[in-house]
C-alpha cells in the first residue's frame, strides 16, 4: 500500500533525526567547551523541529511515528568516537565525527528525495526538501567549524 511506503519513508527520516538528537545531546553533555555546548544544542534543535513536522505528518496519514534510532553498527561507533574525542577534548576529532554523522543524515535525505520521491506527495516532498536544506546548512556549519579547527592546530 502506498500509504505504508510513505509512512516507512517518513519514519526513516524520523530515525536519522532521532540519531542526531541523541548524538548531539550526548556531545553537549560531554563537552566542557561552552561554544561547543551551544553549537550542539543548535544542531539538536534543528532535528527536534524537523521531527515535530515529520511526526505530525506520519500521524496525519494514519501511521505511528517511530521512536527508534539507528544507533547500531557504524552509526553507533561514530557517536562513540565523538564521546571519546570529547573525553580527550580534541575539538577537531569531535567535529570530524560530527561531520561523519551529518554526512549520514545528508545521504538519507538525498536518497529519499531522489529514489523514493514517488512515495511522497508534492506537499510532503516540499517539506522534506526544506528539511534537507536545513540539514545541509547544519552540515556546512560543522564542516566550517572543523576547518577552522584544522587551521588553528
Amino acid at each position: 500500500m502506498e500509504t505504508e511506503k510513505t509512512i516507512d519513508t517518513l519514519n526513516a527520516l524520523i530515525q536519522i533525526n532521532n540519531d542526531r538528537i541523541e548524538g548531539y545531546k550526548t556531545a553537549s553533555e560531554e563537552t566542557e567547551d561552552a561554544d561547543l555546548k551551544t553549537f550542539f544544542s543548535q544542531l539538536k534543535a534543528t532535528s527536534v523541529q524537523i521531527n515535530s513536522e515529520l511526526r505530525a505528518e506520519v500521524s496525519k496519514i494514519g501511521g505511528t511515528p517511530t521512536d527508534e534510532t539507528k544507533t547500531t553498527g557504524k552509526f553507533f561507533r561514530v557517536w562513540m568516537d565523538v564521546k571519546a574525542a570529547l573525553t580527550n577534548n580534541d575539538r577537531k576529532l569531535i567535529l570530524d565525527s560530527c561531520e561523519f554523522g551529518e554526512d549520514a543524515a545528508k545521504r538519507t535525505y538525498a536518497d529519499v528525495l531522489s529514489n523514493e520521491s514517488g512515495n511522497l506527495n508534492s506537499e510532503q516532498h516540499a517539506m522534506v526538501r526544506d528539511q534537507y536544506e536545513a540539514l545541509l546548512a547544519d552540515h556546512d556549519k560543522v564542516k566550517e567549524m572543523r576547518n577552522v579547527e584544522s587551521e588553528t592546530h
